[in-house]
């Protein structure tokens, strides 16, 4: 039981989250990206480069074991997703930021996400040739991430009334069919999360405070106006846990894998929740004009 809904509830939860973020995009979101050259630059640098680069610290840091350190890189290689525009909302930032960033780095990631995560099982787990993301298995990705999200976009560039509508119904479904899963997937690997959840309760729980911090003081640094920074915290912060655990077990085929989006995914909630009132007041003390034109 526990394996058929991992096996086969978890792609389906997560192509439903990915149809349901098609829902919610036009061309003119990656058409906007144009308009804040820098704001979205810079987030992307931070997400594509900056992130990586400190999850890998911290994997050296915290020792961890080889298995375990893939499925962090894996989880910083994943890009944000819909609850990260949903924080960002609840925390004044610049929410149509947040939808081109999901947009262009749902797009990105395609080719990222696999690239990081061979590079990370190279370099923890080498002679491992069984694992990794080879070319076929990139089609897989590719599926997985971006085939969900153009289906959703075509059905309101072709019905945009009927996209609306279903806006909040497939965002409620995406939600109970994803608890349903991972109540199922933790019931089965009980003890295998347990056995490990010691070991990546404080490193997911520093991973995403460092997230969410860079993504925000990097863009004020390059004096990116306030809101904007908030967005790209939430962006940059927030990970799409789900589409972590989904390529770790479905792709690459290892629970254990899967464990650090899983423990992340659980726990992010909270810390980004906590992070939104204390950024609240940093914006709200902040300067509007510090910020330079974006």
């Amino acid at each position: 039981m526990g394996s058929a809904l991992t096996s086969i509830g978890l792609p389906v939860a997560l192509g439903i989250i990915m149809f349901g973020l098609g829902l919610s995009l036009r061309p003119a979101d990656f058409a906007r990206v144009a308009k804040h050259p820098r704001a979205v630059v810079i987030a992307l640098v931070c997400q594509l480069l900056v992130l990586p680069a400190l999850c890998l610290g911290l994997v050296v840091l915290f020792r961890l074991p080889p298995v375990l350190a893939v499925g962090m890189m894996l989880l910083a290689a994943s890009p944000g997703g819909t609850t990260a525009n949903l924080y960002s909302h609840l925390f004044r930032g610049d929410v149509a930021l947040n939808i081109s960033l999901t947009a262009v780095n749902s797009v990105i990631a395609v080719f990222t996400l696999p690239l990081i995560t061979n590079l990370a099982i190279l370099w923890f787990l080498p002679g491992q040739d069984e694992l990794g993301v080879q070319f076929a298995k990139a089609v897989e990705v590719f599926a997985i991430v971006l085939l969900p999200v153009l289906l959703g976009m075509l059905v309101r560039w072709w019905r945009a009334g009927f996209a609306e509508r279903m806006d909040k119904p497939v965002r409620i479904a995406s939600m109970v069919i994803l608890a349903v899963v991972i109540v199922g997937a933790i019931v089965s690997n009980w003890a295998l999360l347990v056995e490990n959840v010691g070991r990546l309760a404080l490193i997911t729980v520093v991973f995403c405070l460092c997230s969410l911090a860079l993504g925000f003081v990097i863009p004020r640094l390059f004096r990116v106006e306030p809101r904007q920074a908030v967005a790209s915290s939430f962006e940059i912060g927030i990970h799409n846990a789900t589409l972590a655990i989904v390529i770790a077990q479905t792709v690459v085929g290892s629970v254990e894998m899967s464990l650090p989006g899983a423990v992340y995914g659980v726990l992010m909630f909270f810390i980004a929740l906590g992070w939104g009132f204390l950024i609240r007041r940093l914006v709200a003390e902040a300067p509007e004009a510090a910020a330079g034109p974006v």
